[in-house]
C-alpha cells in the first residue's frame, strides 16, 4: 500500500508541485458554476452588489441601525456588516463543501497518480475568487460613499493568509472525515448557521458584556473579522501580537489537518 507523507514540508511542496493543476481546476470550478446562465460569471459580481444594496436598505432605512452609539452614518452599519460577511463567507463556502469533497470526486480516488490533497485547495481557490470580487465591490461602495479607501486595506492579505491556513486545515480534516462518517455534512451545515450568529458579524465584539468577551475570542473567526473591519473601514492596523498568535495557531491547524488527511486517505477507496 502506498505511503503518503504527512509532513509540513510535503503540505507546501504538494501545493507548489501541483500549482498548475490547482489553477486549472479552480478555473473550471468558477466557470462551471455559472455555465449555462445568461449572465455567466458576471453573477459573481451581481450577487455581492445586490446583497450590499439589500443590507444598506434594510439596516439603514428600515431599522435605522447604527454601529456605534454616536454614529449618525446611514450606511456605516451596512458596510461594517458586509465587511464581516465577506470574511465569514470565505470560511463558510469552504467548510460547507469540505465533507463532500472526496465523495463528489470518486473518479479521482481510483486514480493512484492523482493528488487528492489538492481538492481542498481547489475549493479554497474558488472561495478566494468570490472573496476578491466581494471585497472589490466593498471598496468601490466605500469609495462612492466616503471617498478614497484607507491605504491599510492593502494589508488585507496579512489577515486573510492566516485564515486561509486555518480553513485549509479544517478542509483537509473534514474532507477525510466525511468519507467515513456521512453525517458530518449535516452537522457542519447546522454548525455554520449557529456560528454565524455567535460571530461578531451583525454586532461588534465590544457590544457584548465584558464578562463574555473572552469567550467571543475563542471563536476563531472573531479576530480576522474584527481585523478586517479595522483595516477596511476604520483604517486601523491590527495588533501585531494577536496577528502573530493567530497565524501560528492557524499554521498548526493546517499541519494537523493535512496530517490527518494523509494518514486516512489510504482507506478512501475501500470505504467509497
Amino acid at each position: 500500500m502506498q505511503n503518503f507523507s504527512a509532513s509540513p514540508r510535503e503540505m507546501l511542496a504538494s501545493f507548489w508541485r501541483n500549482k498548475g493543476l490547482i489553477r486549472s481546476l479552480v478555473q473550471r470550478e468558477v466557470v462551471g458554476r455559472y455555465k449555462g446562465s445568461m449572465l455567466g460569471i458576471f453573477w459573481s459580481l451581481v450577487t455581492p452588489i445586490f446583497m450590499l444594496a439589500v443590507y444598506t436598505f434594510v439596516f439603514s432605512v428600515v431599522f435605522k441601525a447604527r454601529w456605534g452609539a454616536g454614529s449618525d452614518s446611514k450606511t456605516e452599519f451596512a458596510l461594517l456588516l458586509f465587511a464581516g460577511l465577506i470574511v465569514f463567507n470565505l470560511f463558510s463556502e469552504c467548510i460547507s463543501r469540505a465533507p463532500g469533497l472526496i465523495l463528489a470526486n470518486v473518479n479521482y480516488v481510483k486514480k493512484v497518480v492523482f493528488p487528492l490533497e489538492v481538492l481542498p485547495w481547489v475549493s479554497m481557490g474558488s472561495a478566494l475568487f468570490h472573496f476578491a470580487v466581494s471585497l472589490g465591490v466593498w471598496l468601490v461602495a466605500y469609495g462612492v460613499l466616503f471617498g478614497m479607501p484607507h491605504w491599510q486595506a492593502l494589508l488585507m492579505p496579512l489577515v486573510v493568509l492566516p485564515l486561509v491556513l486555518f480553513v485549509m486545515g479544517l478542509n483537509w480534516a473534514l474532507a477525510a472525515l466525511g468519507v467515513y462518517i456521512r453525517d458530518v455534512g449535516q452537522i457542519i451545515g447546522l454548525s455554520i448557521t449557529v456560528l454565524m450568529f455567535l460571530t461578531p458579524i451583525f454586532y461588534p465584539a465590544s457590544a457584548l458584556p465584558e464578562a463574555y468577551r473572552p469567550l467571543m475570542l475563542l471563536n476563531p473567526l472573531t479576530l480576522p473579522i474584527e481585523m478586517a473591519r479595522d483595516l477596511l473601514y476604520w483604517g486601523k492596523l491590527p495588533h501585531i501580537n494577536q496577528l502573530a498568535l493567530y497565524a501560528l495557531a492557524s499554521g498548526a491547524v493546517a499541519m494537523l489537518g493535512f496530517a490527518w488527511f494523509q494518514k486516512t486517505r489510504k482507506g478512501f477507496a475501500d470505504v467509497i
